[in-house]
C-alpha cells in the first residue's frame, strides 16, 4: 500500500497492527506515524518498528490518508475536538477513519467530524468502526468491521488488507458489533478464565502447577487445532470425546445438571447488553 497510515493512540492494539502491517511488508515503515500523550512510549515504537511519531494529533490526521482511532472511549471526544479545532482541518481528497474503540457508534464519530464540513468534503471521509480482539497480538485476531455510508469499495478493501495482516475480518452491520463484541472481542477472556478453572482443578487433584497448566493449555491448543482444521461441528467432536458411561460424560452431565451452559450463554449476553449500555 502507499497510502499513509496515521495512528492517534499507540496502545498495544494499535501496536498489533503497527507490526502486523510492517512486518508484512504491506506498509513501507516510513509510510506510518504514531501519536501518543507517552514519549516513551513513541521512542518505544520508533524503535521498534522504524516508523514516524508525532504528538500532534491535528497535523497527524491532515497528513495520513488512513487514520486509526486508537485511544480509549473516554478520551475519544477530546481527540475529534482537538483535530476538528485545529486550523488545518479540511479533507481537500479522500480519507478514511478507523475508529477501534470499543462502543464509539459511528454516529458520534460522523458529529464530530462532520459538522464543519461540507457534503462534498464528508463524502470524501469514510469512517469505518471496528472491533479487533487481543489474539491480533500473536495474529490469530478476528475483526468486525461496519463501514459508514460514506464509505467505498476501495475503503473497504484498504481496511481489510490492513486487518487481516493479523487474522481474518468479517463485515457487519452496526448493530451487530454488541454482539461481536462480547462474542469475540471479550471472548479472550473467556477461554482464559476457563483455562484458569482447569488448572486449579489439575492442581486440586494433585499435579504440579506447571504441569497442570501444560496439560490444560495443550489441550486448549488441541482442541482449537480440530474444530479449525476437521468440518465437523462442536457439537459432533464433544460427542466423539463423550462415550457413554465414561469420565467425560460425567463432568458433562454435571455441568448439565448445574446449567452451566445457560449461566455461559447468559454471561456473554450480559456482555452484549453492557456494550448497549456504553455506546449509548
Amino acid at each position: 500500500m502507499k497510502q499513509k497510515i496515521g495512528f492517534i493512540g499507540a496502545g498495544n492494539m494499535a501496536e498489533a497492527i503497527i507490526g502486523a502491517v510492517v512486518r508484512s511488508a504491506l506498509v513501507l515503515p516510513q509510510n506510518v506515524c504514531a501519536s501518543d500523550i507517552r514519549g516513551e512510549r513513541l521512542d518505544y515504537l520508533k524503535e521498534t518498528y522504524d516508523i514516524t511519531t508525532s504528538t500532534d494529533n491535528a497535523s497527524l490526521f491532515s497528513d495520513a490518508d488512513i487514520v486509526f482511532l486508537a485511544v480509549k472511549p473516554q478520551q475519544m471526544e477530546q481527540v475529534l475536538s482537538e483535530i476538528t479545532a485545529a486550523s488545518s482541518y479540511n479533507v481537500p481528497c479522500r480519507k478514511l477513519v478507523v475508529s477501534i474503540a470499543a462502543g464509539v457508534r459511528i454516529q458520534k464519530i460522523e458529529s464530530a467530524l462532520y459538522t464543519s464540513l461540507t457534503p462534498e468534503a464528508q463524502s470524501r471521509l469514510a469512517i469505518i468502526r471496528v472491533m479487533p480482539n487481543t489474539p491480533a497480538l500473536v495474529l490469530k485476531g478476528i475483526s468486525g468491521m461496519s463501514p459508514n455510508a460514506n464509505t467505498t469499495g476501495e475503503d473497504l478493501a484498504n481496511a481489510r488488507s490492513i486487518l487481516e495482516t493479523m487474522g481474518k475480518v468479517i463485515e457487519f452491520a452496526e448493530e451487530d458489533l454488541d454482539a461481536v463484541t462480547a462474542l469475540s472481542g471479550s471472548g479472550p477472556a473467556y477461554v482464559f478464565f476457563l483455562t484458569e478453572l482447569m488448572i486449579t482443578a489439575g492442581i486440586k487433584l494433585g499435579l504440579a502447577p506447571e504441569n497442570a497448566k501444560a496439560l490444560a493449555i495443550r489441550t486448549l491448543e488441541g482442541a482449537v487445532a480440530l474444530m479449525t482444521q476437521t468440518e465437523e461441528s462442536p457439537e459432533t467432536l464433544r460427542a466423539k470425546v463423550t462415550s457413554p458411561g465414561g469420565t467425560t460424560e460425567a463432568a458433562i452431565r454435571w455441568m448439565t445438571d448445574h446449567q452451566v451452559q445457560a449461566h455461559v450463554v447468559n454471561a456473554i449476553l450480559a456482555a452484549a447488553n453492557r456494550s448497549r449500555e456504553l455506546s449509548r
